[in-house]
């Protein structure tokens, strides 16, 4: 079964404009995953994990409903069918 990662709206210039990607083949975490979508389109890997391997500070990751953060962060398991959210974290007053 596969997987969808949902691609933010500022991170889809690097993606040829998709929203979405699919991924044919189910990841085992989230880091294998993002290891997938690098390798289709390796800018948007790029704008959101860091050069030593962490998820950026200002963008948060879900798998389904829960904040990799609050799990095992890139070691989070992605179980078949579910979605990626790739979510820039917002600011304001």
């Amino acid at each position: 079964m596969s997987v969808l990662i949902l691609i933010p709206g500022p991170l889809r210039p690097f993606a040829k404009g998709h929203d979405r990607v699919r991924l044919d083949r189910s990841p085992g975490t989230v880091a294998q995953a993002l290891a997938q979508l690098s390798s289709i389109y390796p800018g948007v890997c790029d704008r959101v994990v860091t050069e030593q391997g962490e998820v950026r500070p200002h963008i948060n990751v879900f798998v389904g409903e829960e904040n990799i953060r609050d799990d095992q962060g890139l070691s989070t398991e992605v179980p078949d069918g579910c979605e990626i959210a790739i979510l820039p974290a917002v600011s304001g007053g």
